[in-house]
């Protein structure tokens, strides 16, 4: 039987944090062209400060502008730790039979969490390249997002959230993933 998106949110959080207590050069590129490495834990951590927020029902309207801009401060290894805690905690503690408002709508609790797994498997893989860590993916994450990559590619590549597929040949889930989302591999 798959493990549940819930099962999986701890793993892909711990995986994400030990690359985040890995970096050493936080300006370097990454293959987010439009974000360094900085950038690409930035966005992270302020989507996991939101999580406890929307996981509680709160929305734009409760929650403001308090996770624009810089959210990493001076120690972003430390600020992704916070949000990281706070967002699992979340996680745990959720009933994911509701929904949440987001800025496109309201959207079933199970698609944001799916969403978050995908987005934390894929900018693991970002910030493994950015910082000549091991690249490798765990198998039921990659399996996971694969799935949701391929039922909803074209309504995120309508919502301008990916880059455009990059075509491959590779029968490797992984590789498979990551193309989908616009890396080359």
């Amino acid at each position: 039987m798959p493990e549940s998106v819930r099962d999986l949110m701890p793993g892909a959080i711990d995986r994400f944090g030990a690359r985040v207590h890995a970096v050493a050069r936080w300006d370097d590129p990454t293959p987010c062209t439009e974000w360094t490495v900085r950038e690409l834990v930035n966005h992270l951590v302020g989507e996991h400060l939101w999580v406890p927020h929307l996981l509680a029902g709160e929305g734009l309207e409760q929650v403001g502008d308090r996770y624009d801009g810089d959210v990493l401060g001076d120690d972003p290894v430390r600020a992704w730790d916070r949000a990281a805690a706070r967002s699992l905690a979340a996680w745990k503690g959720a009933d994911l039979s509701g929904t949440a408002r987001f800025s496109f709508g309201e959207a079933p609790l199970t698609v944001y969490a799916e969403q978050m797994l995908l987005d934390l498997t894929v900018h693991e893989w970002d910030l493994a390249r950015a910082t000549r860590q091991p690249e490798s993916l765990d198998p039921a994450a990659v399996a996971r997002g694969l799935t949701y990559a391929q039922a909803n590619a074209e309504r995120m590549a309508g919502l301008g959230i990916v880059a455009p597929p990059v075509p491959t040949i590779s029968t490797d889930p992984a590789v498979q993933l990551l193309s989908a989302l616009g890396r080359a591999v």
